[in-house]
Order: C-alpha cells, then structure tokens, then sequence
C-alpha cells in the first residue's frame, strides 16, 4: 500500500482515484473546486480544498510523505507547470504530471516531473 497525493480531482484525476482506491493505496486529493472534492470524496482517505500553486498550502500536507504525487491538472499548463514544480522543491519523491502535448511533456520533465502521462495520447493509441 502507498500514501498518493493526487492533485486534481477533474474527471481524469477521479478515475485515477478509483482504480487506485480499489488497489487499496491511500489517497489524499486536492482540488480547489468544493465540488469535485465532494465527488471524489467516496474513493480517497482524506480530501483538502486549496489551491495547489500556493507553495504553503502544499507545505502544510507534507509532501515528504507521500510515496507518490500525481498532477492530474488539465486546462491550465501554468498551474500544473507550477505544480509540479513546487511538489519537487518541497521533496516529492516521485511526481508524476499529466501532459497534453510533446512540449507540455518537455517542460514537465525539466521542472520535477519524474514521469509524464498523456491520457488522451495514450487512449488514442
């Protein structure tokens, strides 16, 4: 079993959400949406509504203790670019962030990103 913080709860992050819930790891979400905090809310541990751009905010759930952080941010590059970013500063282990295109996925890579995923490119496929 692994502590997941998982940062977006969109329709991506909460179908994350679900196959990681039945593989019974532990799972924290942040979105800073109420709403989709409450959808997700039957398939993790624990839930918090912040903004995950703000470096305290993300300090205050203890980063360093998650096995893992998954950013599954669509729409906005810049927050989940931010994300990513702060999540390797404040000593993520391992992060992994959602791209949409190639050069999303290069500047992931260069700021923290360990691993990047392309949903809609890898169902395509």
């Amino acid at each position: 079993m692994k502590n997941i913080l998982l940062i977006g709860a969109g329709r991506f992050g909460r179908h994350i959400a679900m196959q990681l819930s039945q593989l019974e790891h532990q799972i924290m979400a942040v979105d800073i949406d109420e709403e989709r905090i409450n959808d997700i809310l039957p398939f993790v541990t624990n839930a918090q509504i912040g903004d995950s751009t703000n470096a305290e905010f993300l300090r205050s759930l203890g980063i360093g203790n998650f096995d893992v952080c998954i950013v599954t941010i669509g729409g906005s590059f810049q927050n989940s670019l931010e994300t990513t970013s702060l999540l390797k500063e404040l000593g993520a282990k391992c992060v992994v962030s959602r791209a949409e295109r190639d050069v999303h996925a290069k500047f992931l890579l260069r700021n923290g990103a360990d691993h990047v995923i392309y949903p809609e490119k890898q169902v395509a496929e």
